[in-house]
């Protein structure tokens, strides 16, 4: 969840950063140009009111005051060009030239500089000119009218380059992205307190479901901070945790108590069914089948008892060598599976795991139990010890008639047994009671088809040390 929810927040975050830092610097950007164009038009007036009395003598000649202002005015243009590097010059109607400096620079025919020219000949000045951006070389043009007794006789043009607008304009940009990005970088560790904080919670109650889903009944959700409406869900957890484990222990007190309770009573009544045996001809019928069937009903009762209490006993974990009790489950296995004429084979290398060794040696006793009792004579049931990363297994494998797809599916159930062994003595509880008895310490248990026929059994146990 959090990789869904951390990138949404940091792209939001970083849409708002882009909405306000853009047009901060198109600000910028527009703000800087429009100091120089007015700093441009301050000195295209100055210009315009020293040229305002240069012009040309009625008769052509140019009186000694008149050469003294355009004296004045070549000299303020030279020295404005030598000081700040821009062109600039007073040009009368016709474009000639009055005072320009440099000597070199003249008016165009056309070009942004013409364009100029002729706008200030309508006597206004020079619109805004278009926006330099940083990455364009390409000069500033600004003209002002000279104006006398109200007719334009001259324009005043300024050519200014754009390299030190251009550097002010970045070096702002790079003020406002080293704070966007300082932003962001605080964004992005808010976002990621806040996703902690939100989802902290949802992964201790995740934690903790898949505790109680494996098996740990008494696990619950420790306070973990978060929005109170997790807090809340938090504590409705636990108590329906604490009501489902009420149920379950009342579940299992009653399946306990009933079996106990019915073995007195089952017992004496098989013990009147033996006196009365007495009584009978000897190789009753009816007699051994009620017999077989009360022995059958006592073993069923104990099976229950046991998972009652495979259920309600908690795993006492140990490093344990896999090998060395899987061998030791052959060896005591050996005998019955001899007096069938099955061989009963194991590859037991040492291999050490955590595991319960006395609820391992209880699933080991069934899954073996069963591969000997669904096993013809002549054939081989093996038992093989390996590592595989993480787990250890104890692979069992028979050769008996093995199961279809549908009762894979449904090995394990309690009381199921398949309808082809109903003759074959058992509850159907054994394997059931292996399942428990291994989820409690982390284990498990699958079943496969072995072929060309047959059931293989894996049982596995976690190689590293169980959660605190």
């Amino acid at each position: 969840m959090r990789t869904r929810l951390l990138p949404l927040l940091i792209i939001l975050m970083a849409a708002v950063l882009l909405a306000l830092g853009v047009p901060l610097a198109v600000s910028l950007a527009g703000a800087q140009q429009q100091k120089v164009v007015v700093d441009r038009i301050d000195d295209t007036a100055r210009f315009a009111a020293l040229a305002q009395f240069v012009t040309d003598s009625p008769d052509g000649t140019e009186g000694a005051f008149e050469n003294e202002r355009l004296a004045t005015l070549s000299s303020e243009l030279t020295s404005y060009y030598d000081v700040y590097g821009i062109r600039s010059g007073v040009f009368y109607r016709s474009g000639s030239a009055m005072a320009h400096a440099p000597a070199t620079w003249s008016l165009p025919k056309e070009g942004e500089v013409r364009d100029a020219f002729d706008e200030a000949l309508l006597s206004r000045r020079s619109h805004d000119p278009q926006q330099v951006w940083p990455w364009q070389r390409r000069n500033l043009v600004v003209a002002s009218p000279v104006i006398r007794d109200g007719d334009v006789v001259a324009v005043v043009v300024t050519d200014s380059p754009t390299g030190q607008l251009r550097s002010r304009t970045l070096h702002g940009w790079l003020v406002i992205g080293a704070g966007e990005f300082a932003a962001m970088l605080l964004a992005v560790g808010a976002a990621l307190r806040l996703t902690g904080w939100v989802l902290k919670p949802v992964r201790v109650l995740d934690a903790t479901t898949h505790d109680i889903a494996t098996g740990r009944l008494k696990s619950r959700v420790a306070a973990a901070g978060g929005p109170p409406e997790l807090q809340r869900l938090a504590r409705s957890f636990n108590e329906m945790a604490d009501n489902v484990e009420d149920v379950l222990e009342q579940q299992r007190a009653f399946v306990a108590d009933a079996s106990h309770q019915l073995r007195n009573p089952l017992a004496a009544l098989l013990l009147r069914i033996e006196l009365l045996s007495f009584e009978l001809p000897e190789g009753n019928k009816e007699i051994a089948s009620v017999q077989a069937e009360g022995k059958r009903l006592a073993q069923v009762l104990d099976d229950l008892l046991d998972l009652a209490l495979a259920e309600h006993t908690e795993a006492d974990l140990k490093i344990t060598d896999i090998g060395e009790l899987a061998a030791e489950r052959v060896a005591a296995w050996a005998p019955t599976a001899e007096a069938k004429g099955v061989r009963l084979v194991g590859d037991c290398p040492p291999t050490t795991a955590w595991a319960d060794p006395i609820a391992l040696s209880s699933a080991l006793d069934a899954v073996i139990d069963n591969a000997v009792k669904f096993t013809p004579g002549d054939q081989t049931v093996e038992v093989t010890v390996a590592s595989h990363g993480d787990t250890s297994t104890v692979v069992v494998t028979d050769h008996g008639p093995g199961l279809t797809d549908e009762e894979l599916a449904r090995v394990g159930d309690r009381f199921w047994r398949s309808g082809r062994h109903q003759n074959i003595k058992g509850s159907g509880l054994g394997l059931s009671i292996s399942r428990v008895l291994l989820a409690a310490g982390g284990g498990s248990i699958a079943y496969d088809r072995h072929e060309p026929h047959g059931l293989k059994v894996t049982v596995a146990v976690p190689r590293s040390a169980p959660a605190a």
